[in-house]
This record gives C-alpha cells, sequence and structure tokens, in this order.
C-alpha cells in the first residue's frame, strides 16, 4: 500500500472507565453528553468520508441491569486495589436501564454504529480491564476478553481488535489475543514518555512531558511504517496522538495542539507512513462546539492531503487485514 493512512479510534466506555463513586457528580455532564456526541461525530465522519474504530467496553452491549447481571464472566479480575474493579460495589449505582441510566448503558448508540458500516466496532474488553494491575491474573484477563467476543458475536459484531485501557499490556496478553482471533491493537507511542505502566508507576514528570508533547513536538511524529506493522502479530497499529480536549485554562495553545497534529498528518503522508488519532467520546464532553470545531479542522486537513497525497482512511482491522494480504 504505497499511501498514507488515517486511522481514527475512539475508547467507547461512558462511566465503566472510572472507578470512584464521586465521579458522577465530578463528571457526570461529560458523560451523558456522548449520547449526543456519538451521533454528531458520525454525521461528521460521514461528512469527510472518515472511518473509525469504536473501541467498546462489553458491558454497554447490554439494554439494561438485569441482562448484565445475568451475563458476567465466571472469572473476574481480582485486582489488589479493589476500586478498580467494577464488580466491587459499582453495579450498586446502576439503574435499571436507559434513559433513566445515561452513564453506563449504551446499546442504542452500538445500534447507531452498526447503521454506518464503514465504521468498525472492537473491543475495550468487556470490563475495562487493566492488565498490569496487582492482583488480576492472564486467567482473568482470558475469561474477560472471551466473554466480550461472546456478547459482541451475539449481537451480530465480530471481534477482531483491541484498544487496552489505560493502554496496559504485555506480551503475555497479546499471546492471549492471537489465540482468541483478535489480528490488531493500538500499541503505544514509540517513545518512554508513553511506555506502558502501571497507575503506582506512572511519574508526574512523564505525564508533564507528554502534556507538552501535545503541543511542541518533543518526541516525534509517532507514524509507523508498513513493514514496522507487519513485523507483529496481532498487528500493532500504534498511537499517534491522543485528542486533548479542549482547555479554558489553555486555549491560548490551540493552534499549537493542532498545528502539531497536522503537522505530523502530512508527514505520514507524504512519507506513506500511517497516522493514529484517538480520544474517548466524553472528553467532548465539555466545551463540546470547540472541541468539534477542531476535529474539524483535523477531517479537513485529511480531505487536503488525500487530494495532494492519496491519504487514506481506514478502521483498524482494514488496515490490519490489509498489511497481512500483503505479505
Amino acid at each position: 500500500m504505497q499511501h498514507g493512512k488515517l486511522v481514527i479510534s475512539l475508547d467507547f466506555e461512558l462511566l465503566w472507565g472510572v472507578r470512584d463513586k464521586k465521579t458522577i457528580a465530578q463528571y457526570g455532564e461529560n458523560i451523558r453528553a456522548v449520547h449526543t456526541i456519538v451521533p454528531r461525530l458520525l454525521e461528521l465522519f460521514d461528512r469527510y468520508e472518515v472511518k473509525a474504530t469504536f473501541s467498546t467496553v462489553g458491558f454497554l452491549f447490554f439494554e439494561n441491569k438485569s441482562a448484565l447481571l445475568s451475563s458476567l464472566p465466571e472469572l473476574l479480575p481480582e485486582y489488589a486495589n479493589k476500586n478498580l474493579s467494577p464488580y466491587n460495589g459499582h453495579f450498586d449505582l446502576l439503574k435499571e436501564a436507559f434513559p433513566q441510566d445515561e452513564y453506563h448503558f449504551g446499546w442504542h448508540l452500538v445500534e447507531k454504529i452498526k447503521q454506518h458500516p464503514q465504521h468498525e466496532i472492537g473491543t475495550h474488553t468487556f470490563s475495562h480491564y487493566y492488565c498490569l494491575e496487582e492482583g488480576q491474573t492472564i486467567k482473568q484477563f482470558r475469561a474477560d476478553i472471551e466473554q466480550a467476543i461472546k456478547v459482541a458475536a451475539e449481537r451480530g459484531i465480530k471481534i477482531t481488535s483491541l484498544i487496552f485501557p489505560r493502554n496496559q499490556f504485555n506480551d503475555a496478553y497479546l499471546k492471549v489475543c492471537h489465540e482468541l482471533d483478535i489480528i490488531c491493537y493500538r500499541g503505544n507511542e514509540h517513545s518512554w514518555l508513553y511506555e506502558a505502566r502501571n497507575k503506582n508507576d506512572e511519574q508526574l514528570h512523564r505525564r508533564a512531558l507528554r502534556l507538552l508533547d501535545a503541543y511542541i513536538n518533543i518526541s516525534g511524529h509517532h507514524v509507523y511504517s508498513d513493514t514496522y506493522m507487519r513485523s507483529k502479530f496481532p498487528i500493532d497499529i500504534p498511537s499517534s496522538r491522543f485528542l486533548r480536549p479542549y482547555s479554558s485554562t489553555l486555549s491560548f495553545l490551540e493552534s499549537l495542539k493542532l498545528r502539531r497534529i497536522t503537522q505530523s498528518m502530512s508527514y505520514a503522508a507524504k512519507n506513506n507512513l500511517t497516522y493514529h488519532l484517538w480520544w474517548h467520546p466524553h472528553n467532548f464532553g465539555d466545551h463540546t462546539d470547540e472541541n468539534f470545531a477542531c476535529l474539524e479542522q483535523i477531517l479537513s486537513h485529511y480531505k487536503k492531503l488525500q487530494y495532494e497525497h492519496s491519504f487514506q482512511s481506514y478502521t483498524m482491522t482494514e488496515l490490519a487485514k490489509s498489511l497481512m494480504n500483503e505479505q
């Protein structure tokens, strides 16, 4: 494939990505907004003819609480930090169904995505599983992914791509993915700033440098060759950039953030490389119009690169299958 490629992936999790009971009060409006943000994203992607991978937590495939509780894996993660597990009291927060509970049920949104078949529905694990946290085991991880695949299949969706929550993974867990017919995943940027670590091992200075890197190129473009992506299986389609949400405090840096992204997209397009942009739908829940304005500028730049350099949009699985067919 002698052309540059754009991959967009979204970590679709509603409130399942946070295990703090105070979060609804602190962040609930951002989560509730996802129910209008996802349709708006689909409309914008259609307008610019862009494909996306919606990597979806398995819990979101249910319409109500009773169906969810009757479909849990036999093995549950046993994190040393019990607050990390949704099975440790988090279900008490659930109401019976949407729209009474806007924080935990998303099947109606998954159905909307299915109506746009150019997009892909992948998995963000069944329970927003943390692969590097103390206490959990590889057998528990396998049970979680098997259940994610099973629940999706029951709803007519074949899972072939995975995005690891908090980007936590290692080779042993990738082997499990291979055995379960997952052909690709989103790896981390190729810099020590982005190496996978658990929460306790994260360092404040790394976070600060990542923030700076969002506005100024200190770690590189993070664009990837077909040769590199073919060198692993499951195929690694690494992240290039997290699309940080609009911040009123840092609004004076928005032009730098946009330039950081578009310059790397241009570099990928001109050099037949892959650029992978990602975020969560709930990141657009605050300052929604400003976030969509930024995204539209990015997609407009994609169309320019498509015209000038044959830059093309792919889902994760679509790209992986193309790479596999060229081996």
